[in-house]
């Protein structure tokens, strides 16, 4: 059954669903990266995550039902599926960043929170360039793994910048508005799982690259 399903033509269509959601998530992490500039206007900022965050869900859905309606894919069915929902679960932790922000009434956002922002577009700027090489994986494994290394680097670069702003707020209240510091470690928080979400793509398109090459 193998070799006959590989003389098959494949649906490629999935590439562009890969593409389009990608980009989703770097217009997504733009609209939040803008919510650390001074005098942005965090609620437009807040309002435009939420809607790439929706039409990265239409696009997911796009992807289940055609993963149920086409007979030969480009590479096995649940790493379809895992990739898809863990490309959507970043955007959605950037939404319930946003959401946060919005619920606390948060005005003033810290530095590192900042340069948090940096590696999370940075981050998503890697994944649209290595969805872009998932439909030729063996001529661009090598970059695809370059790619998921560096992810993985932003990722611990985050979580120093994660404990080094914690600490700062620490400093900065803990003679002062407690409130302020536990909103200010929610916000981090909500940074950190970001990350930890681009992580798990990185980690979803190394497995792949594993498998099929």
């Amino acid at each position: 059954m193998s070799w006959f399903q590989k003389l098959m033509p494949r649906e490629e269509k999935f590439f562009d669903y890969f593409e389009q959601h990608a980009q989703t998530i770097l217009q997504g992490s733009r609209a939040l990266r803008e919510l650390f500039e001074p005098g942005a206007d965090i609620a437009a900022c807040c309002a435009r995550v939420s809607k790439f965050e929706n039409d990265a869900d239409e696009i997911t859905r796009e992807v289940m039902l055609a993963v149920r309606r086409t007979f030969i894919t480009p590479f096995d069915r649940s790493d379809i599926k895992d990739l898809i929902n863990a490309l959507d679960d970043t955007i959605d932790q950037m939404q319930k960043t946003a959401k946060a922000v919005l619920l606390f009434e948060v005005e003033r956002l810290e530095p590192e929170m900042a340069e948090m922002g940096e590696r999370i577009l940075h981050s998503a700027k890697l994944i649209v360039e290595a969805v872009g090489l998932l439909g030729s994986l063996r001529d661009n494994a090598s970059r695809l793994n370059a790619i998921t290394e560096e992810i993985i680097r932003l990722e611990d670069d985050a979580d120093t910048l994660n404990d080094k702003g914690i600490k700062a707020l620490f400093l900065q209240h803990r003679s002062g508005n407690a409130m302020q510091y536990i909103i200010g470690v929610e916000i981090y928080d909500h940074l950190e799982k970001v990350m930890d979400r681009f992580e798990d793509v990185a980690n979803r398109i190394s497995g792949i690259v594993i498998e099929q090459v």
